[in-house]
């Protein structure tokens, strides 16, 4: 349906009143809507918000029912006139435009003069005299006239003269009733007596696409150095950039790059105790250098650093950076504001704990303490600090293990004064957690994604994340691996492994990551029994062989690069899984229809065997005729054919290609169209 919108004055969003009679009409199942309006749904600027509502009354009179929006801040509504959709549902949508907030509500009432029309209309269809409706016409519209504009008060005075004249013709009078005319001035001037208006207004959070759509790219800057056994700065992560860049990430994400502590510090592979010159994990913040808000020194300076985000830039990449609220037991904060910690009864820190394991190189913060206050405003100092130099991206390590009010207030708070900030849920925890963090307003989630490998796992769970009440507040960001993840799937896959899961990270979802080097290097060695790294980064320098032979780079550049020329894969509701008859082999479309972008994406979930099956492709929705003709370009190995009908074989090899990327491009006309591929 056509936006047809209007603005009006600001209206108070209560019931009328109490001298007025009860409202008949019900607004009922008003969608979308989280939690009962307790939390905003997202969107990113430009996208719509499709609105639907129940609105109902006693009996049968005619309805009207609107849609009420407008940016928080605004005194005035903008309204756009529902659509009945029958058995009681309405639509309307609205374009969001602006960072920020937005409002919006349902409003419904008894059209009266559509009612009396109605059966006006009926009356004189089947031959009956109207001649009484007529005058009772004539009063409604005198009634709509006493609020109406005084240019529409003369009109409608005429109108409501003509319907009651004798003098004039029967049937003229009828037509005057009856006219397209009187409809349109008396919709516009309707009082809306005894109105039902939804309350209290719902709220749409809007971001800029980064938030919905991004490739991630995770790198330890101190493994950055071209030099082994030497510590990497932020000089060499900017000759990094090109290499970055050329693989399509446009958003360059690094752990903590704070001084790390020495107190309690873990060594190689999680250690307990470390060696020298061991250099600790970089989420043990905090030593005589500085805490949250400096840079470790061997990085470099803080003008060093804006001198990266500023390069960055050039190359169209955002740095983003983690955000771990604990400490080291040499952070500034253990000194300087002990109250911020919680103790135990001989006067100590607690440090953390997840039996059996032991971190005794961080303290987390007590959050309940009775300095909360003055905690919470100088964790938002810190984040403050930071989009001061730049950052406006932001992982937020654990967040589940902080209280979720203060995650509501310091996302608030920081997008008062950086309305373009987006920020990243690191919630690998319990699922209603990680959905209430999302409901929290952070930007995007980890997910379950990295042990989701077969056809029905991936399948159940991408559409829930897609196609359920869950799309509205939580946007995943599909992580093929993490510093913390490497999954069985890519220790035992091989390269082929690490392939697959590239293409299901970057086509499922509009937003996806690696942690590199190592995922490009397809490096699959795990402590044993476990699905930590080896020589893990997080508590070791490494040196990377870029060119090391088997490296996906080229792949994964090719997968970011088909992203960035198909509108389709930018999107996350568009998913749609279709049958493939083999349980190894995973099928689904993605289209945009706005930009005629059709795509058809199949997966060998199988690392070891080729894997073929027929697929059944919906042609109604490749906007195909059920016998057509058409050409397909095959994007990752840039191969064009010829297909005829829904039905086709497809074999996988994935020593060769794991997938196929299948762009339909165009009904086939004749042989001769063909020529040109």
């Amino acid at each position: 349906m056509p936006e047809t919108k209007q603005t009006v004055q600001s209206i108070p969003l209560t019931e009328q009143s109490t001298d007025a009679p009860p409202t008949r009409v019900v607004i009922e199942d008003v969608r979308p809507q989280v939690n009962h309006g307790r939390f905003p749904i997202k969107r990113v600027v430009g996208e719509a918000v499709v609105v639907e509502a129940d609105v109902f009354a006693d009996g049968h009179d005619c309805l009207r029912a609107v849609m009420l929006y407008r940016q928080e801040g605004e005194t005035d509504w903008h309204e756009v006139e529902m659509e009945n959709l029958g058995n009681d549902r309405w639509r309307a949508s609205f374009v969001v435009e602006q960072l920020g907030y937005y409002e919006y509500t349902v409003s419904g009432w008894v059209d009266r003069f559509a009612t009396w029309r109605h059966g006006l209309e009926k009356k004189h269809a089947a031959g009956a005299d109207v001649s009484s409706e007529l005058l009772e016409g004539a009063v409604l519209i005198r009634q709509y006239a006493e609020s109406a504009a005084p240019d529409a008060q003369a009109w409608l005075e005429q109108r409501a003269q003509l319907l009651e004249s004798t003098g004039v013709p029967y049937e003229d009078r009828v037509s005057a009733a009856l006219s397209s005319e009187l409809l349109a001035m008396m919709r516009r001037n309707d009082p809306r007596l005894n109105a039902a208006t939804w309350s209290p207004p719902l709220r749409v959070l809007v971001e800029r696409v980064r938030a919905r759509y991004g490739s991630w790219y995770e790198m330890f800057p101190r493994s950055c150095s071209p030099e082994p056994g030497r510590h990497g700065t932020f000089r060499d992560c900017e000759a990094r950039l090109p290499y970055v860049a050329y693989m399509g990430f446009d958003v360059l994400y690094f752990p903590p790059i704070h001084p790390i502590g020495k107190t309690k510090r873990k060594g190689r592979n999680n250690a307990l105790v470390a060696e020298p010159g061991d250099p600790g994990s970089p989420w043990a913040i905090g030593s005589e250098e500085g805490g949250h808000t400096a840079v470790h020194p061997e990085l470099g300076t803080i003008e060093d650093f804006d001198r990266l985000v500023a390069r960055a830039r050039e190359y169209g990449i955002e740095i983003a950076l983690d955000i771990a609220f604990q400490c080291s037991p040499d952070h500034p904060y253990v000194r300087e504001h002990p109250e911020w910690f919680r103790h135990r009864p001989d006067g100590s820190i607690k440090y953390a704990e997840n039996p059996p394991k032991k971190y005794e190189d961080i303290y987390p913060f007590d959050f309940e303490s009775s300095a909360w206050r003055s905690l919470w405003e100088e964790l938002k100092r810190v984040v403050l600090f930071w989009c001061k130099h730049g950052v406006r991206i932001f992982r937020v390590d654990n967040p589940h293990t902080k209280p979720f009010a203060f995650w509501e207030w310091l996302l608030e708070e920081v997008r008062k004064q950086y309305p373009d900030v987006i920020f990243l849920s690191e919630a690998f925890t319990r699922p209603k957690v990680l959905k209430y963090l999302a409901k929290c307003t952070f930007s995007q989630s980890y997910t379950y994604f990295t042990w989701r490998n077969t056809k029905a796992e991936l399948t159940e769970y991408l559409t829930e994340l897609t196609q359920t009440e869950v799309r509205e507040y939580l946007r995943p960001n599909l992580f093929a691996n993490t510093p913390d993840i490497l999954h069985a799937y890519l220790q035992t896959g091989g390269r082929p492994a690490f392939q697959i899961r590239a293409t299901l990270a970057s086509t499922l979802s509009a937003t996806w990551g690696i942690y590199g080097p190592p995922f490009e290097l397809c490096v699959s060695e795990a402590v044993p029994g476990t699905e930590e790294y080896l020589n893990s980064e997080k508590y070791e320098i490494r040196h990377w062989n870029l060119d090391q032979p088997g490296n996906i780079r080229d792949y994964i550049a090719r997968l970011n690069r088909i992203r960035r020329e198909n509108v389709a894969l930018q999107h996350n509701w568009n998913l749609e899984f279709i049958p493939i008859e083999n349980d190894r082999m995973l099928a689904y479309i993605k289209t945009w229809p706005p930009a005629s972008n059709y795509l058809v994406i199949l997966v060998n979930l199988d690392p070891h065997n080729r894997q073929g099956g027929w697929v059944h492709l919906p042609m109604e929705k490749l906007r195909l005729a059920q016998d057509a003709t058409f050409h397909v370009h095959e994007l990752l190995g840039d191969s064009r054919f010829l297909w005829q009908g829904a039905h086709h074989y497809y074999e996988l090899d994935p020593h060769v290609c794991p997938a196929a990327i299948l762009r339909i491009e165009s009904p086939a006309r004749t042989e001769k169209d063909y020529e040109y591929f």
